[in-house]
């Protein structure tokens, strides 16, 4: 077992500090799905409209994706130990203050800092686990840090209803606080920079080659920060035939075209692009970009489904997800061994070709199936997704020096939540097309020719009567019934849809799997220490 050196000079097992670093990861990443189901709460105890209150999502999700590239950079500036726990004492100060505002405009001003804060945490963590670790040690690792990205998104939902239900909307921000303060406790025990990491800062300090690239932070900043309004607002503002997402959609591309140029042709470059020359950690960007699509989106949509049955709260909806996350938890220690035997590569292909089964299985189950067929449903993705996401990061460091590990962890996260966020806008569009769709193919049997429509509405017509209607009144509400039944079949239909949607990403991930190129088993490795 090899082991770490703490800052005060003693020898450690690594573990701890694995578990140490996947505490706030897991707390950030809890944090981007937990207030979901709290909306109308929020909504309601802050005395605003629903449509105003999801800027409490969308301002964490700008916030986020315009740190992410960033990461990397501000690691090196601070030191990565000191950024990761500037990173960890904001988030927990802003979860407090999110607790406690008064009105929906400070509400937001403090997710931003929330966001601001979580786009640091992951990538940092990645990184230094992957300086904590051998080589051959890294699989396990990353074994630790897939079961914090996959558990915290499917127990937010859950979880957040639950404490909705029965404390307060306040307390999904105020579970973060105790969490905060045990990670910046242990850092600053447990966690230091590795000697390479901290040379290679002093020889640039003293070189004078480090000049802050303000261009390349600017024109992340507004192409990304675009990028998740357009992502996130989009369907709901009608897309392009809304000035506004046309306006953030141009300045978007024209942002980040920009910055694309400039960064490769800067001595020190924001982001390091030319990462993306390395043919595995393309891949595993492309990768990373389709998991995280087809996790955030199925993550969504299960749970929506669910509730659309009628038979489900939040919370019983959401509890759905739990199997699936435990299925992988359950995974990762067998992966963690398969991988050095069967190879990332192979494990890849089955991760995806597993997902691509399982999403088309739910597009086709019947809309009257009971809790336990969609709750097995969602086991059999957990176990395609549970093959991913450990090969995937080997994968991501194969041929990359261990001096680009802290920007390669940040181009990574960067790929994995841009999947999510096109994930869930792929999500909510498909889901109000095919509505549509589907309403009205499902208007056209509802014509005077059409002898079981009208025997139905002159049944439900009775009924009615026969509670105390008259006529008139009860043929209005026996089509009203017959109306809201169809938009109800339209819109489960469209679920369906989705996740035979899902189908396409799943193998395009199972094609980029197949053009890896090989490479040296960990165990043969030169070890980073």
């Amino acid at each position: 077992m090899s082991h770490a050196i703490t800052p005060g000079g003693r020898v450690i097992n690594p573990w701890w500090i694995g578990l140490t670093l996947t505490i706030a990861t897991f707390m950030e990443l809890l944090d981007t799905s937990i207030a979901n189901v709290s909306l109308p709460h929020i909504a309601g105890g802050l005395g605003t409209s629903l449509d105003e209150a999801t800027w409490v999502l969308t301002s964490y999700l700008v916030a986020n994706a315009v740190v992410l590239p960033l990461s990397a950079w501000l690691g090196r500036v601070f030191g990565r130990k000191k950024y990761y726990m500037i990173c960890v004492g904001l988030f927990t100060a802003s979860s407090f203050l999110c607790g406690t505002a008064p009105n929906l405009e400070l509400l937001i001003l403090f997710r931003v800092l929330q966001g601001i804060a979580g786009g640091g945490l992951a990538p940092s963590e990645q990184a230094m686990l992957v300086d904590t670790f051998p080589p051959a040690k890294r699989a396990a690792a990353f074994g630790l840090y897939s079961m914090a990205i996959v558990l915290a998104p499917a127990l937010g939902p859950t979880l957040g209803g639950w404490i909705t239900d029965n404390f307060s909307w306040r307390w999904i921000f105020f579970i973060n606080i105790p969490a905060g303060l045990l990670s910046l406790f242990l850092t600053s025990r447990l966690v230091t920079d590795p000697p390479a990491f901290v040379e290679e800062r002093r020889r640039i300090r003293e070189s004078g080659k480090s000049r802050i690239d303000y261009v390349g932070i600017l024109l992340f900043a507004v192409g990304f920060g675009c990028l998740e309004v357009v992502l996130d607002k989009g369907q709901e503002d009608d897309w392009f035939g809304s000035p506004f997402i046309t306006a953030f959609t141009l300045i978007s591309l024209t942002a980040l075209a920009f910055a694309v140029v400039w960064e490769l042709h800067h001595k020190d470059p924001v982001v390091d692009l030319t990462l993306l020359g390395n043919r595995n950690f393309a891949l595993a960007s492309g990768l990373f970009f389709l998991f995280g699509f087809i996790l955030f989106s199925s993550t969504v949509l299960m749970p929506q489904l669910l509730q659309s049955l009628d038979r489900y709260d939040a919370t019983t909806a959401g509890m759905v997800l739990t199997p699936g996350a435990l299925v992988i938890v359950a995974m990762a220690p067998f992966i963690v061994r398969l991988t050095p035997i069967v190879g990332a590569k192979r494990l890849i292909c089955v991760g995806f070709f597993v997902l691509a089964v399982a999403v088309w299985h739910v597009g086709h189950l019947a809309l009257n199936a009971d809790y336990g067929v969609f709750a097995r449903a969602r086991m059999l993705q957990g176990f395609g997704l549970g093959f991913l996401i450990v090969p995937i990061t080997q994968i991501a460091y194969s041929y990359l020096p261990p001096e680009k590990n802290n920007k390669a962890s940040s181009l990574t996260n960067l790929f994995r939540n841009e999947g999510g966020s096109f994930g869930i806008t792929f999500a909510n569009t498909m889901l109000a097309q095919r509505a549509q769709f589907h309403q009205s193919i499902l208007v056209q049997h509802l014509t005077p020719a059409n002898g079981a429509y009208h025997e139905w509405l002159q049944h439900v017509a009775g009924d009615f009567m026969q509670a105390g209607f008259s006529a008139v009144e009860a043929a209005d509400r026996a089509e009203a019934q017959l109306y809201a039944f169809l938009n109800q079949q339209a819109s489960l239909l469209s679920y369906l849809d989705c996740f035979v949607g899902l189908v396409v990403p799943a193998c395009l991930g199972l094609l980029l799997a197949m053009v890896i190129k090989n490479f040296r088993a960990p165990e043969k490795r030169i070890p980073v220490h």
